[in-house]
């Protein structure tokens, strides 16, 4: 079964940068949809942004939009998260999630459209 690791995660001052790096196990990962979603203290799991099989779809959170970038590298089996302006609000657990699907552009933006996920990575936005 596809594994995932989360990375990249660490204490960073409000305005700061940080990228995030989701790494499979295996070369199918080009056949699983990607999303990451944050989960803050006390709260739910939250979609953050979505990106197909292809890269070339791709959905944003209207929280992050223009301020964080998604990508993946199939070659590398990984997908990352460039986060940039970081505020605050953005601290939680960073999690990637992975479901294997035959259409080529769909992006899911709910917990319930993945069924593999990493232990996840702390972001922590603070002065």
């Amino acid at each position: 079964q596809l594994q995932l690791v989360e990375s990249g995660g660490g204490l960073v001052q409000p305005g700061g940068s940080l990228r995030l790096s989701c790494l499979a196990s295996e070369r199918t990962f080009s056949s699983y949809r990607v999303a990451w979603f944050r989960q803050a203290p006390g709260k739910e799991r939250e979609f953050i942004v979505g990106i197909s099989r292809s890269g070339d779809i791709t959905r944003y959170a209207d929280s992050v939009k223009g301020r964080f970038t998604i990508s993946r590298d199939n070659d590398k089996n990984t997908v990352y998260l460039q986060m940039n302006s970081l505020k605050p609000e953005d601290t939680a657990v960073y999690y990637c999630g992975a479901r294997l699907v035959f259409r080529v552009y769909s992006v899911g933006t709910d917990p319930r459209d993945y069924d593999l996920w990493g232990r996840g990575t702390q972001v922590t936005v603070s002065s």
